[in-house]
């Protein structure tokens, strides 16, 4: 049984409040876990099964239930996931690959809540009762693992997510039902990094800007598209100040002489040296 998930707000900053509980935001992906009548299915927060790709998962509870969490790559030494490894897993597709994934990058279901079991639906009992439950569960192998929480200290809890780089926290109603759409009842916060980079051209079909960094040496390398954060005066500016800088063109995109910067907060940095998720902040004079 698929239970679409309740999804998150986002929240101005961190706060604190004693109605709330605040946990850790897992840099991973969205995972409902369903067991029925003994078998295992696994499924993506838009409904995709993904049983085939964590083997380590498909075991069995004690009673039929469905569960809500995400599923990480966490390095078990600093407690810090990898989103790029665990997309790696997902994307997987040769069942002997994924064997041999399980032992070279295994996964963790990093469980929050608790929405069916023993054939009674949870969402109508508040988060708190929830979790209550939750915590009473025995756990099928180490490859799960049950979200911790703290109640109304999400100022505190954010900084420790900021000393250890994580991706944030999130911030829910003690009291909150259990709905499958968006609720500004469960906010997330994510602990942005900000960035300077260089604009070395633009899309022509639809909006984008090509944004370089320096590498070591000092030369300028590709970092990305920002496609997010920018309004109409920004883009307006950017236009009039762009069409004296232009340099070339191809099929797809015009390019300028890097004399544009401006300001871009992101998640983190891919490996690939690209930024994630680059989010226009400022323009820097």
């Amino acid at each position: 049984m698929f239970i679409s998930p309740m999804l998150l707000e986002t929240a101005t900053g961190p706060f604190s409040h004693s109605d709330y509980i605040f946990e850790p935001k897992v840099d991973g992906h969205r995972l409902v876990f369903d067991q029925e009548a003994g078998r295992v299915r696994l499924f993506t927060r838009h409904h995709n099964d993904c049983t085939s790709q964590y083997p380590e998962l498909v075991h069995p509870f004690e009673d039929d239930i469905t569960l809500d969490g995400e599923v990480a790559c966490v390095d078990p030494g600093t407690g810090v996931s990898d989103f790029e490894a665990v997309m790696s897993r997902l994307k997987t597709g040769k069942q002997d690959r994924i064997q041999r994934l399980t032992k070279t990058l295994p996964v963790t279901f990093v469980i929050f809540d608790i929405l069916r079991y023993k054939g009674k639906d949870l969402r109508s009992l508040t988060l708190a009762q929830r979790k209550e439950i939750l915590s009473g569960i025995k756990l099928p192998s180490n490859a799960f693992g049950i979200m911790p929480f703290i109640e109304g200290e999400g100022e505190s809890l954010f900084a420790q997510i900021q000393r250890k780089k994580m991706e944030g926290i999130v911030g829910k109603l003690k009291d909150s039902r259990y709905v499958s759409r968006r609720s500004a009842e469960w906010q997330k916060v994510i602990n942005w990094t900000y960035e300077e980079v260089f604009l070395t051209g633009y899309r022509k079909d639809e909006f984008g800007w090509l944004a370089a960094v320096p590498d070591p040496s000092g030369k300028l390398r590709p970092a990305g598209i920002i496609e997010l954060g920018t309004g109409p005066k920004e883009r307006k500016d950017f236009y009039i100040k762009s069409q004296k800088l232009v340099t070339g063109e191809d099929k797809t995109f015009v390019y300028l002489e890097p004399m544009i910067r401006c300001q871009v907060k992101i998640r983190n940095w891919y490996k690939s040296g690209l930024l994630r998720d680059p989010v226009f902040t400022r323009f820097i004079v």
